[in-house]
């Protein structure tokens, strides 16, 4: 009987350095216009985003700020979720305002939303043109 070859070691875990992300959603335009207000958003985030299954309470890992051309900055350092909870919550707080059929969320960019007017006029144009 042929003996068995183990390949014996230590298995070596790498402990993976938590990386910081940083999402941005700008809502100049609508801002400017007053239709949505940033800072009632940036209160929204401060209580909607879920931190191990529990709303508001984000504590040192997650940072939200607002700049004065009315870009919401959210910083996480040890917790990571997804882009796409941003959206999520974002278009929640639209639908919550009903602005959510005048405005939308568009990615520009890998780390950043900007939220957009729908594009209203071209529409307009092409039905009076039938």
């Amino acid at each position: 009987m042929p003996n068995k070859i183990t390949k014996g070691g230590s298995a070596k875990t790498s402990k993976k350095v938590p990386q910081k992300q940083k999402y941005i959603i700008d809502a100049s335009g609508p801002s400017r216009d007053k239709i949505f207000d940033s800072a009632a958003f940036e209160k929204f985030l401060h209580d909607k985003v879920k931190i191990n299954g529990r709303p508001g309470q984000l504590g040192d890992i997650v940072t939200i700020s607002r700049s004065d051309d009315h870009k919401i900055t959210i910083t996480t350092s040890t917790h990571v979720f997804s882009k796409r909870y941003m959206k999520y919550l974002t278009k929640k707080f639209m639908k919550q305002h009903r602005i959510r059929d005048w405005l939308r969320v568009v990615a520009t960019d890998p780390q950043s939303y900007e939220i957009r007017y729908f594009n209203i006029s071209n529409e307009a144009e092409e039905e009076e043109e039938e």
